[in-house]
């Protein structure tokens, strides 16, 4: 009876030891399962092209495969949700989001009872967009003003050049208008100094040298008789 009743003890023992011992490994199993499944540094999000259209895509690497919702926010503003279930290489959904360059998303994670929370980071798109014009920006050259074109013709009348001929053109007419030649008569008077009443002068005064003499003549004379009376 009393090896019967040891024999009872120890295998009361043993039982109780391996429950123990499934109970702590059970308990790991679960703490290192709930540790896989709520790492959010598992989840990563991009921001990507798709020809011309914009999209961001978020990968899930969960071994475990727990379904997780992700939703993404622009400025608190939600903008999509999807769920996606992960494995060890990694599941990628897509959202079409036509993105602006330089623009910040947040990218939330839900994951029960394990992960509630956002992507450590918010995601920053690119400093280009996906169309050609976000890509490259066409050169800012300044078109015409109203007030400049408005001018421009204004300026055009005020070029010398049509009057500047016409002034020059007209000189030159003025000048042969003076410079035309006299008549043969009056040039060679000009030329002598002399005119045509030339001759009726000297006779005048040959005339009154004489008439000067015969009274110089008379007079004296006469002052003689009066002398000799």
């Amino acid at each position: 009876m009393a090896v019967l009743s040891v024999s009872r003890r120890t295998v009361a023992r043993s039982v109780r030891a391996l429950g123990v011992v499934s109970a702590s490994a059970a308990l790991a199993i679960g703490v290192a399962g709930n540790a896989a499944a709520c790492n959010i540094s598992e989840f990563t999000a991009e921001a990507k092209c798709d020809g011309e259209k914009g999209i961001i895509t978020v990968t899930d690497k969960d071994p475990a495969g727990v379904p997780a919702t992700i939703t993404v926010f622009l400025q608190d503003k939600q903008v999509g949700q999807q769920v996606v279930k992960g494995t060890r290489e990694g599941t990628t959904i897509t959202f079409e989001e036509d993105w602006k360059p330089n623009a910040e998303y947040r990218i939330h994670v839900e994951a029960k009872p394990y992960v509630n929370e956002d992507i450590k980071g918010n995601l920053k798109t690119p400093d280009t967009g996906c169309k050609k014009d976000e890509e490259q920006p066409p050169s800012e050259e300044p078109e015409p003003t109203p007030s400049q074109s408005s001018t421009t013709p204004a300026e055009e009348p005020e070029q010398p050049a049509p009057s500047a001929s016409e002034s020059e053109s007209t000189a030159p007419a003025t000048e042969t208008s003076n410079n035309a030649p006299s008549p043969a008569g009056e040039s060679n008077l000009a030329e002598t100094g002399a005119d045509s009443n030339t001759g009726l002068i000297a006779g005048v005064a040959a005339a009154l040298v004489v008439v000067g003499g015969g009274a110089v003549f008379f007079g004296m004379r006469r002052r003689g008789a009066n002398s000799q009376s």
